[in-house]
């Protein structure tokens, strides 16, 4: 059965990208048409450039990229593989019923995405056995890492937060790496914050692993992830909406808590403990 919808669309988008040596201006292109999965096939070259804020010479390179003639080669593929109409097109949907739409489309990429499970597990196993664990999200995806630390630390013994930057951010990474750390969990949503990128390069450098969920393959921390894990946001609003990554983030607390022996006995201890001291109303 084949791919349908954005969410099939974004996924052969996906594929046509990867393995290609992309500049970070291709990749600028390449995420775009991802996100735009559904319009892609329909786009001028100009509207193209206008949406990835390049050059239209930049869009007929990356056609040329990627082993077509030129752009209008490359529109004319993704027509033959795409849906006929772009989906909403009807103007069925008010512009809020849409932003809640393309979540959907997401979530559905993301499914689909997880139907091979051992990036995901294999991230989980090396969160696992990190003690420490730190979790990086700066700015947009702070509310994410902050989220995924908040449970992982039910049943991981040390967690350990990055969600701020400044000067003191590669000083608690050391600390991290000083304190037992092999492997760092980060958070990257757009716009992305130059101070993460530099983040990561600096854990690399100290020795650690890096597990990064991400809003796309083609983001800027990519090449600086050794796992990268991806899941789209939301762009129809004001502001991004990230439901796939936030799922993601449950994901692998699920991989890693399968990788922790004692997870469950930790979790029936906090539940105990809740308990005796009536935090929770019933």
């Amino acid at each position: 059965m084949g791919d349908g919808g954005a969410g099939g669309a974004a996924a052969r988008l996906q594929r046509l990208f990867e393995g290609r040596r992309l500049t970070p201006t291709q990749r600028r292109i390449a995420h775009c048409m991802v996100r735009r999965a559904a319009d892609a096939p329909f786009l001028s070259s100009v509207e193209l450039a206008e949406l990835a804020g390049v050059s239209q010479p930049s869009v007929t390179r990356f056609a040329v990229v990627l082993g077509f003639d030129g752009y209008p080669a490359l529109r004319r593929h993704l027509r033959e593989v795409a849906p006929a109409e772009r989906p909403g097109g009807d103007g069925s949907f008010n512009e809020y019923q849409q932003a809640v739409q393309a979540e959907i489309e997401n979530l559905r990429h993301l499914a689909a995405t997880l139907a091979d499970p051992a990036p995901v597990e294999r991230a989980g196993r090396l969160l696992a056995v990190s003690r420490p664990l730190p979790v990086l999200g700066l700015r947009a995806a702070a509310a994410q890492a902050r989220g995924f630390a908040y449970f992982a630390a039910k049943v991981h013994p040390d967690v350990r937060l990055l969600d701020e930057g400044g000067t003191m951010l590669a000083d608690r990474v050391d600390a991290a790496r000083r304190a037992g750390a092999s492997a760092l969990l980060c958070f990257a949503l757009p716009r992305h914050p130059r101070e993460v990128v530099e983040a990561l390069d600096h854990a690399r450098k100290a020795g650690l692993s890096v597990v990064t969920v991400a809003d796309s393959a083609f983001a800027p921390v990519a090449t600086r992830s050794d796992l990268l894990l991806p899941g789209a946001v939301g762009t129809g609003l004001a502001f991004d909406t990230a439901c796939a990554p936030m799922l993601l983030g449950r994901v692998l607390l699920e991989a890693m808590c399968d990788a922790l022996p004692e997870a469950q006995a930790r979790l029936e201890d906090f539940d105990a403990r809740a308990a005796e001291r009536g935090l929770f109303v019933e």
